[in-house]
């Protein structure tokens, strides 16, 4: 499968959930702790999610194999109230480039085995 990088865009603001304690609080939508963290709940419980992340204050940014991203905003929908598919990448592959070192032969001392005597 291949790695997909998957950026949504999610309202934390409305909902019925948690709404009037962060109204309480004066929070900003990206301020309230439970919105985020039901977000997150729900963006990780999907099945092929490595890792789920939020980027700026109202991005999701999902890792994962085989994930069907569709699925995943209508869930977000179902849960925040509001979500929005930004965008599906393909994962990018850091390539590691390995210099060859030439082996340098080093002179190893001669060593003669080891003789032992046998008394009879």
């Amino acid at each position: 499968m291949v790695k997909q990088k998957i950026v949504i865009k999610v309202s934390m603001e409305g909902g019925y959930s948690a709404g009037y304690l962060c109204c309480l609080m004066k929070l900003t939508s990206m301020e309230c702790p439970t919105k985020r963290s039901k977000a997150l709940k729900i963006a990780v419980g999907f099945s092929g999610v490595i890792s789920a992340s939020l980027d700026g204050e109202d991005k999701i940014v999902v890792v994962g194999n085989g994930v069907d991203s569709v699925a995943l905003t209508r869930m977000l929908r179902k849960g925040m109230h509001y979500a929005e598919l930004i965008s599906v990448k393909e994962e990018e592959k850091e390539e590691k480039k390995e210099e060859k070192k030439e082996a340098t032969c080093l002179p190893y001392p001669c060593m003669q085995p080891y003789s032992y005597v046998v008394y009879l």
